[in-house]
C-alpha cells in the first residue's frame, strides 16, 4: 500500500535484505490468500501482480504494486508512503497534500472560511496589476475583482487562502516571519517581526538583510564605484522568494532568519514537498512540485519566479560565481533550512564536505553498493556479479532502478532501454557521490 501511494514497487518474499535467496514455502492457496489479504485490508482495494521465480531449487514470490491514480490509499485505516527502504506513516497534513496533488490542486486554492474581500487591500491588488502591465507591456482592461476571479484568487466570489496571504490589508497571523541579527548565538543586536502580505514580506526581509550586510567599494576606473556585499544579493533574493512561496502556511511556526558574522540561516516551516529529498535537490534529478500552486502562479505573473524548480541550482551557481562557499540545504524537524556563507571565512572545503555528507546519507545502501563497484561501463550481469546479487528482479527493483532514478547511473543507450547492447555507467553526479562515499568510509 505504501508503494501504491508513491511510485509503485516490488516486494520479493524469500530474499533477505542483502539479496540472499532463502526461498519460501508456497502452498496450494498461499498466493490467493496473500492477494485476498491485500485486497480486503486496503481502501480503495488494490490487487497486486504476483510472479513466482525459481533459483537453484528455491522459490521466490515477487508481489508488484503499481502506483494508484487516486491517492491516498489506506491499509487497515492508516496511510503510508514508501521512503527509500521503509514505510512512513502519513500525518493528517500529508494525507491532505497527497489528495490535493492527485486532483492537481493545492491548499491555497481553497476558500478561506474566516476571511473575505473586506480583509484584503484592493490598492495592493491594483499595484500588482500595474506590475503585470509593466512586465508584459500590455494594458489590463478588466477590473481588479474580475482579474482576481480569472486568477481563481476569488472562487465563487469568495476569497481563497492564497488570496488572503497575497493581498491581506492588515495584520496577518499566519505569515509570521522573525528576523534577527546576532552577534553571538544568544546575543541579538537587531530584530524585525513581519505579519503582512507576501509581496511586502519579500521586500521587507531583503531590506533588513541588506541593512546588515558588509559592503566594500571597488574602484574599476568607471565614474561610479562598484559595491560588493559580503553575500551575493541575488542568492539572498532567490532564497527569500523560495521561502515565501513554498512555506507550509498551515504550520503554526514562524519562518525564521538568523544573521551571524559568517553565515545567514533561513528556516521555513514545511519539509521538502512532493517526496523530494536533499539528494534530489543537489543532483537536479527531480520534477518540481509546488505546495502552494496559486501563490507560485501569482509570483510568476510579475516575474519573481522565472522557472519552476530551477531556484536551487540558480542559488548554487550564484554562490559559485560570487566566490563564496556553497550553501547547505537541510531538513530539520518539520522544516527546511538553507545556510548561506560569506566569503570572509575560508570554509569552502569544510562546507563542501558537509554537503557531500548530506548527499551520502540520502543515497540508499543498495545504490551505494552499485556506485562503489561501477568502475567502467558494465552490463546488468556484470553488475549483479560485482554487487553479489543473483536474483535479477531484486537487483532491478532495489538496486539499478533507484540508481537510475537518482541520476547517479546512466544508460549507454538511453533511447533503447532494452537494447541487447545496453550497458550502465556512472553519471557525473554518480562519480562525485562515489568519491564522497569513499572519503566517508576512509574517515570512519
Amino acid at each position: 500500500m505504501a508503494f501504491a501511494n508513491t511510485k509503485g514497487g516490488v516486494v520479493c518474499i524469500g530474499v533477505s535484505d542483502i539479496g540472499v535467496i532463502n526461498g519460501v514455502q508456497i502452498g496450494k492457496e498461499t498466493i490467493q490468500k496473500w492477494v485476498n489479504e491485500i485486497k480486503v485490508k486496503t481502501a480503495p482495494s488494490i490487487i497486486p501482480d504476483v510472479e513466482i521465480f525459481e533459483e537453484k531449487g528455491k522459490q521466490v514470490v515477487c508481489i508488484q504494486v503499481n502506483e494508484f491514480p487516486i491517492k491516498p490509499l489506506s491499509f487497515k485505516g492508516r496511510y503510508y508512503k514508501r521512503i527509500d527502504n521503509s514505510n512512513h506513516q502519513l500525518s493528517v497534513s500529508e494525507v491532505a497534500d497527497l489528495h490535493l496533488k492527485t486532483i492537481n490542486s493545492s491548499w491555497d486554492y481553497y476558500i478561506d472560511p474566516n476571511h473575505s474581500l473586506e480583509h484584503i487591500s484592493l490598492d495592493k491588488v491594483n499595484q500588482f496589476l500595474r506590475k503585470i502591465e509593466q512586465r508584459t507591456d500590455t494594458e489590463i482592461s478588466y477590473s481588479s475583482l474580475e482579474f482576481l476571479s480569472k486568477m481563481e484568487i476569488l472562487r465563487e466570489g469568495k476569497l481563497t487562502f492564497g488570496g488572503y496571504l497575497l493581498f491581506v490589508s492588515g495584520y496577518c497571523p499566519i505569515s509570521d516571519v522573525q528576523i534577527g541579527r546576532f552577534k553571538s548565538d544568544i546575543t541579538i543586536i537587531d530584530s524585525l517581526s513581519l505579519n503582512t502580505d507576501l509581496f511586502s514580506e519579500v521586500d521587507d526581509i531583503i531590506a533588513f538583510i541588506k541593512k546588515h550586510l558588509m559592503v566594500e567599494y571597488i574602484i574599476t576606473g568607471e565614474p561610479q564605484r562598484t559595491e560588493r556585499f559580503d553575500y551575493p544579493l541575488d542568492a539572498i533574493r532567490e532564497i527569500v522568494i523560495n521561502m515565501v512561496v513554498h512555506r507550509d502556511y498551515r504550520d503554526s511556526s514562524a519562518s525564521i532568519i538568523k544573521m551571524f558574522d559568517n553565515r545567514i540561516e533561513f528556516y521555513n516551516p514545511g519539509k521538502l514537498f512532493g517526496g523530494i529529498t536533499i539528494a534530489d535537490l543537489l543532483s537536479g534529478n527531480y520534477t518540481s512540485k509546488s505546495r502552494n500552486k496559486l501563490i507560485a502562479k501569482t509570483f510568476k505573473e510579475i516575474g519573481l519566479i522565472e522557472r519552476y524548480g530551477s531556484g536551487i541550482h540558480r542559488i548554487q551557481k550564484i554562490c559559485e560565481d560570487y566566490g563564496v562557499a556553497p550553501p547547505v540545504f537541510e531538513e530539520i524537524a518539520d522544516g527546511f533550512k538553507v545556510t548561506l556563507f560569506n566569503e570572509k571565512l575560508n570554509i569552502t572545503e569544510q562546507v563542501t564536505e558537509q554537503v557531500a555528507e548530506q548527499v551520502v546519507e540520502q543515497v540508499p545502501e543498495q545504490v551505494a553498493r552499485i556506485l562503489i563497484v561501477l568502475e567502467q561501463e558494465m552490463r546488468i550481469k556484470e553488475l549483479m556479479e560485482k554487487v553479489g546479487i543473483k536474483h535479477r528482479p531484486t537487483f532491478l527493483y532495489n538496486y539499478l532502478k533507484p540508481a537510475l532514478k537518482l541520476g547517479l547511473v546512466e544508460m549507454t543507450v538511453p533511447d533503447k532501454p532494452n537494447s541487447k547492447n545496453q550497458k550502465y555507467r556512472l553519471s557525473e553526479s554518480g562519480s562525485n557521490y562515489r568519491l564522497s562515499l569513499r572519503k566517508k568510509n576512509e574517515s570512519n
